[in-house]
């Protein structure tokens, strides 16, 4: 086996991610841009009705065809499962995800070279992509679960400022000032719309695709309906919440009822590694012939594949339990 593959190899995964780097560093700045505009644009609006008229563009085919169409660096960073829009629900870093998960798909390269060769490093750009795409997906939906689990609350808060004759906006801001993180911030940025003139129920459909939460949605929904008809905004709140809260619990329940075999996973995983720590600390040299000969890297490297795809079936089968 000579060095040269593995240095070009390594050259490419380097060149991938250095890539990714840039396109989502440019993504930010034009990002920033693009939201100082708009937001100028808004104040202006706001300032000068007349200019609505003005600044209303005219129809074109071509225009429509461009906007469909997102620009390069949104795409690249959308490979990597990152969206600079959603920054703040990810714990770690664009630039310290993406390296991290180029160390681990080398290191599980590298137990693949005892079955594949040379060839098992063709598969760190590929597992690269898809453990940064598994960490994004990961918090954000850990994100949205925690809005959805605070959703209820808001919403009470809301039907009690109306009941006391509050207006829905100033209800808003009260959540924005008094809820609990992500969904003071949530609110927060809502109601800087509502301030700069967007309609609140825009605000609401916004604030629904943003999140991915049907809920905010149907919150919007009847915001819009109380509007036109001028019925009973309370009963709708209260029904919501309700509903909601009924779905947290019952996806509680079942987290409760799948507990026991989520921790035998738990167990069957972790065991492995801690025998193998074990062994390692009291006979080294039992553990010595995995990793300098090349069977024992053959061993090592089926024994770390099957635990892999075990713990991916005992994962796959729990989920589809609870859906």
């Amino acid at each position: 086996m000579t060095p040269l593959p593995h240095a070009a190899l390594l050259l490419l995964g380097v060149a991938v991610l250095a890539l990714a780097g840039l396109a989502v560093a440019g993504l930010l700045a034009s990002r920033t841009a693009e939201e100082r505009r708009r937001t100028a644009e808004r104040l202006e609006l706001v300032a000068n009705p007349l200019a609505r008229v003005r600044a209303a563009p005219a129809p074109s085919i071509a225009r429509a065809d461009a906007a469909e169409r997102p620009p390069l660096s949104r795409r690249a960073a959308a490979l990597f499962g990152f969206d600079p829009a959603k920054a703040e629900r990810y714990p770690l870093r664009w630039w310290v995800v993406l390296p991290a998960a180029l160390i681990v798909a080398r290191i599980g390269a590298g137990l693949g070279e005892a079955f594949a060769g040379p060839l098992a490093l063709l598969a760190i750009p590929p597992a690269t992509l898809v453990l940064s795409r598994s960490f994004f997906g990961w918090a954000d939906a850990r994100y949205r679960q925690r809005l959805l689990v605070q959703l209820p609350d808001a919403l009470a808060m809301i039907v009690r400022a109306v009941r006391v004759g509050i207006p829905v906006a100033e209800a808003i801001r009260a959540v924005s000032q008094e809820a609990q993180p992500p969904t003071a911030s949530e609110f927060t940025r809502l109601h800087e719309q509502v301030l700069i003139g967007i309609p609140l129920e825009q605000g609401l459909r916004e604030l629904g695709q943003r999140t991915g939460l049907g809920e905010y949605r149907f919150f919007a929904t009847a915001i819009g309906l109380q509007a036109q008809t001028g019925g009973g905004l309370t009963d709708v709140l209260d029904n919501l919440a309700d509903v909601i809260r009924k779905r947290v619990a019952l996806q509680s329940r079942g987290k409760a009822l799948s507990s026991e075999a989520r921790t035998s996973a738990l167990v069957l995983a972790v065991l492995p590694v801690a025998t193998g720590g074990m062994i390692a600390v009291l006979e080294p040299s039992y553990m010595a012939v995995l990793l300098t000969n090349p069977t024992g890297h053959a061993l090592l490297g089926f024994a770390v594949l099957s635990l892999g795809i075990g713990v991916l079936a005992m994962r796959a089968i729990i989920q589809k339990t609870l859906a």
